[in-house]
């Protein structure tokens, strides 16, 4: 094994929303740390809160293990902006020092930041106030500039696919158009994936506008060809004209005055984010992890993990902060879902 004389110590917190895969990652970088390494590796508590208020806690491989299967996070997670609304002027430390403060008490040689665009955006900006970062994306949203993936999504959208599936079921049974509304923030990722593995007729994503009367054509066409029922799937970031409905429950109503169809609406929600990640989530995440250890073995600080073109990278945090990865209008699965006649709303 490639010991370092003098052993890193290494900090890893995890910020944002929780998704499937976090702890997988957690693992990763830890049993690679002190296995690979022999580093010596502390999980801070609650994201970049636990920055500020000092409160984390050593990991060990004991503390690491059989945490692989497991949703959501062991360290607890937070959405503090830490440079956000920082006190400036005021006598006490504004939040981004106070973080520096206590990366240096804490003896730290580096902090992996485990987030998604928020959380990468920090993770540059306290790279940029001289401390080491390694960044690693994660988002169901899959919508981190830099990557081609990233873990939670493959999760996702087998949730998010599964529920499709079952509503097929309701809509032939009842004649009815079904809407599910899915989440992915501004980018489409999850409903054009779970839209086109579940057989969405109608697929609405934030990157395509939408004319209501295209889709109330389509639905009418297929009724009147005899297809008893038309599942649409909506991304939660397409734009409505309705501020007091969720883009599912706006479409539902809609649909079902224009055609006269009775229709139904789900909002699955945070079901997205929850429970056990899938293998390629756990394989994924465990990549990432294995990779970010190695990188602060080298002292490749500032940049992020990434796969691009399914090869495990890195790309600097200064390219990936403040971006935002949405679908292109000739993205492969995009394209061949309209050959196949899938409705996009256009």
């Amino acid at each position: 094994m490639n010991k370092i004389k003098n052993p890193q110590r290494i900090g890893i917190l995890t910020a944002g929303g929780d998704c499937p895969g976090i702890n997988a990652a957690i693992r990763g970088v830890g049993k690679t740390a002190i296995v690979k390494y022999g580093m010596q590796v502390v999980g801070i508590s609650d994201g970049f809160t636990g920055m500020i208020n000092k409160e984390f806690t050593e990991l060990t491989e004991h503390n690491l293990s059989g945490i692989l299967t497991l949703g959501g996070t062991i360290l607890g997670t937070s959405r503090e902006k830490p440079f956000k609304g920082s006190n400036k002027g005021k006598k006490e430390l504004s939040k981004p020092k106070l973080i520096k403060e206590h990366y240096e008490q804490m003896g730290l040689d580096c902090l992996v930041c485990i987030g998604g665009n928020g959380t990468l955006k920090t993770a540059y900006l306290l790279s940029e106030e001289g401390l080491n970062i390694v960044g690693i994306p994660k988002t169901i949203d899959n919508d981190v500039w830099g990557t081609d993936i990233t873990f939670g999504f493959d999760s996702a959208v087998n949730i998010a696919t599964e529920a499709i599936d079952r509503l097929h079921s309701t809509a032939n049974s009842h004649k009815r158009i079904m809407v599910i509304e899915l989440m992915g923030h501004n980018a489409g990722w999850i409903a054009l994936y779970s839209g086109v593995a579940g057989g969405g007729d109608v697929i609405l994503i934030p990157e395509i506008p939408f004319n209501e009367n295209n889709i109330r054509d389509y639905l009418l066409k297929r009724a009147n060809e005899y297809k008893p029922y038309s599942i649409v799937v909506v991304a939660e970031g397409i734009k409505t004209p309705s501020k007091d409905k969720s883009p599912g429950q706006y479409l539902s109503r809609r649909i079902n005055e224009l055609t006269g169809l009775e229709t139904r609406e789900t909002v699955l929600g945070y079901i997205q984010r929850g429970g056990s990640p899938s293998p390629m989530d756990r394989i994924l995440a465990s990549r990432f992890g294995a990779t970010a250890a190695n990188m602060i073995a080298e002292k490749e600080y500032g940049k992020m993990v990434a796969q691009k073109n399914c090869e495990i990278t890195s790309v600097p945090l200064s390219e990936v902060a403040g971006k935002t990865r949405l679908v292109e209008k000739d993205n492969p699965l995009l394209m061949k879902a309209k050959e196949m006649g899938t409705n996009f709303g256009e």
